[in-house]
């Protein structure tokens, strides 16, 4: 049983774990030098990171909702297992465009990388990770390496990428805006598909069952493993969650996540 002790000046909440170990989570912490309102509002992340052990990996996890709502949460399956989780809000369309989504998400990975070790954790051992439009962003930041670089940081020195559910052809609320529907597909260098190559991080893909899955997300993150073996990348793998849809694969997902951040870091 968790134990909960609140201090709110700091917003920190601190818990001894079933197991020992003691957690902190730290909230609202600022990650963008914009000084706009809108991203005033929506560019802050929360940390949750493990009191007394030192380089554990990351998980930076976003948040679905298909790039026009959802808000920042930690994982309850990330939580208790030795990692720090840093969950970030990002600005949103239609007050955002899509360039400044994928900025956000990438000045969140440099603040992590940057600002890791404050908090326990490993800069060489930061994951991305997310669901849905957070897989998309997942895949954006990692592929299309001028995001990162923009902050100065290489996108090749992430530990790896788990995206699960991701839009990995041109995002439908981006087909939207050009005035497309969810179904008429497009890639463009907006789409992580667009930035295949064999050189990124180990790629870790999770999605539904294929026949309940979202607009086809199955095939085309199928089809996105395949372009990833066929140019070379050594570590790359796609998990289908039977019997699970779009919404309710992000438990079981989570679990594979954990199993290859084990598989990948704690050797």
């Amino acid at each position: 049983m968790k134990k909960w002790v609140l201090t709110s000046f700091l917003s920190v909440i601190c818990y001894i774990s079933a197991f020992g170990a003691q957690y902190k989570e730290v909230h609202d912490i600022p990650y963008t030098q914009n000084t706009d309102a809108y991203s005033k509002e929506r560019c802050k992340l929360d940390v949750y990171y493990p009191v007394d052990l030192k380089n554990v990996p990351v998980v930076v996890w976003f948040h679905g909702g298909g790039l026009t709502g959802g808000g920042k949460f930690i994982p309850a399956e990330l939580k208790d297992r030795g990692m720090a989780v840093v969950a970030v809000n990002y600005r949103l369309l239609p007050k955002a465009d899509l360039a400044e989504v994928i900025d956000d998400a990438a000045a969140a990975v440099a603040w992590t990388l940057k600002n890791a070790s404050l908090y326990g954790g490993d800069p060489a051992k930061v994951v991305v990770s997310g669901h849905s439009a957070g897989g998309y962003l997942t895949s954006m930041v990692g592929l299309d390496k001028k995001y990162l670089a923009k902050y100065g940081a290489d996108a090749d020195s992430l530990a790896a990428l788990m995206p699960l559910s991701g839009q990995v052809i041109t995002h439908f609320a981006q087909r939207k805006n050009k005035g497309m529907g969810e179904l008429q597909p497009l890639i463009d260098e907006t789409a992580p598909l667009y930035h295949v190559r064999p050189d990124c991080p180990p790629y870790v893909i999770v999605t539904g069952d294929r026949e309940e899955e979202l607009f086809g997300r199955y095939e085309e993150n199928a089809y996105m493993w395949r372009m990833m073996k066929l140019v070379g990348h050594p570590d790359v793998t796609i998990y289908e969650l039977d019997g699970h849809n779009h919404g309710d694969m992000v438990g079981p997902g989570l679990t594979i996540i954990c199993k290859n951040i084990d598989r990948l870091l704690r050797k």
